[in-house]
This record gives C-alpha cells, structure tokens and sequence, in this order.
C-alpha cells in the first residue's frame, strides 16, 4: 500500500507540471488572442490589411504545455525506477509547472503588445518575437533545471 501512495504523490507531481503549464499556457494565449481580435478589429475599421502574422503572437505561449508534458514523461519514467524519491518528484512537478505556467501567462501579455504594436505600424515583428523568446527561456530553464534534478 505505502509503494501505491508514493507512486501516487509522485504521478500528481508529473501530472501538476503539465496542469499548471497548461492554465498558463491558456491564460497567456487568451490575451494575446484577445489583443490580436482587437488589432485586426482597428485594422478593418481603419481599411488597413490585418496582418496575419498576429497569430504568431497569440500562439507563443503554448510551447509550455509541450515542455510541461516532456516534464510530465520524465517523472513518470523516474517513478518505475525509483518510487520512493516520490518527494522529489513532487517537488520539482509543482515548481517546475508554475515556472512554466507564469513564463506561458507573461508571454501572452508581451504578445498582446506585440499585437497591438504590430497591427498599427506593420514594423518591429522579429523585435517583438525576441522579446517572446526571452520569457519563453524562463520556460526553458525550468524544463532543463528540472530535468537535471531529476
């Protein structure tokens, strides 16, 4: 029974990292779609062409669901192996998933300035998604770091 509840603990560590990737990754990309409708939106009333690119934006923030559930295999292979460092496992699912999920969540709100920037001067794309790319390495740190811990 003891094995069973470690085995268990460990997997809600594994699952908590993709979850909490996942409602960053959520909230991250429902603002900047949100900003994107609202810049094609001024685009069409203003008779401009929406630029299409906006959906780089409003995407961005989803690779951290993909990292959380990389997280989520590795744990899980761990486990068969070593189910008693359950605390561990623990551990680095909660902290690593909330570094992802906020990287997600910021991501998106950087991208719903990068829509509204992009959408009324046509210039400063490959800036803005630079921008994207450093919060994205926060995402990436916490994937590599827990990786290494594990």
């Amino acid at each position: 029974m003891e094995n069973e509840v470690m085995k268990a603990l460990a997997s809600a560590g594994a699952y908590a990292a993709v979850g909490l990737a996942a409602v960053g990754s959520a909230v991250g990309t429902g603002l900047a779609g949100s900003a994107a409708i609202g810049a094609w939106k001024k685009c069409y009333a203003q008779n401009k062409p929406a630029p299409f690119l906006l959906l780089a934006y409003a995407g961005a923030p989803l690779s951290q669901t993909i990292y959380g559930l990389i997280m989520l295999i590795f744990i899980k292979g761990r486990l068969e192996t070593t189910p008693s460092a359950w605390p561990l496992y623990l551990a680095v699912g909660l902290f690593g998933g909330i570094a992802m999920g906020c990287s997600a969540w910021y991501q998106g709100a950087a991208a719903a300035g990068g829509c509204d920037s992009f959408a009324e001067t046509n210039k400063g794309f490959a800036n803005n998604l630079m921008v994207l790319g450093i919060i994205e390495t926060v995402a990436i740190f916490a994937l590599v770091f827990s990786l290494l811990i594990l």
